[in-house]
């Protein structure tokens, strides 16, 4: 660890040679919306023991009451190291969404901030907060089975979030405006100057 992020990850900032620095910029751009690629389609794909897992927990979770319908499960060498489902209303945390949970429960079993080497099979494609984890979390591949669109069918609908992405900050839903920026910077020259930090 410590390694400097652009000397290990590519211009996407995924593990070089894993597939993801070769997925174009309108891929990621288009993250949110169902794709047609056909190398990440389901239809072309064998039912996969480790996205059925997903799916049985996604289940169990609408029957149980616990959250949303989603599940995630974290896979390291064939082997499932995480699961995790919505957990948003039965514990009142709004990020704990299946993707966020199993990440965190990755990085914990495995004593590592970064999923090197594992692949995220999760039942929906993640929204925008979960995105942003995944990519701090850097796993190998993403695997997903309902798209977006599925989501916002049933009243989970991120189109929001990402037009919130473009607008200023003054426009944006929640307002937003900066305060004691120069104050700030401390933390942030006190981080260039610790030798021995762990960088992430």
């Amino acid at each position: 660890m410590g390694v400097a992020w652009s000397a290990c990850y590519g211009t996407l900032g995924m593990p070089r040679g894993s597939g993801w620095d070769r997925i174009s910029g309108a891929r990621v751009a288009t993250f949110g919306a169902a794709s047609s690629d056909k190398r990440w389609s389901a239809r072309n794909e064998m039912k996969n023991p480790f996205m059925a897992r997903a799916i049985e927990l996604s289940l169990e979770n609408v029957k149980s009451g616990r959250g949303g319908p989603f599940a995630a499960v974290v896979v390291k060498d064939g082997k499932i190291v995480a699961e995790g489902t919505n957990r948003v209303t039965s514990t009142n945390d709004p990020t704990a969404h299946a993707e966020v949970v199993a990440i965190r429960e990755a990085a914990r079993a495995l004593g590592n901030f970064e999923l090197a080497g594992c692949d995220l099979y999760t039942t929906c494609e993640p929204c925008p907060m979960c995105l942003g984890a995944i990519y701090w979390a850097r796993p190998a591949k993403v695997y997903f089975a309902n798209t977006a669109h599925d989501a916002a069918k049933i009243g989970f609908d991120d189109r929001l979030i990402y037009e919130e992405f473009q607008l200023p900050h003054s426009r944006k839903r929640i307002p937003m405006g900066q305060l004691m920026r120069e104050e700030a910077l401390a933390a942030f020259q006190a981080w260039e100057k610790k030798h021995d930090k762990v960088k992430y």
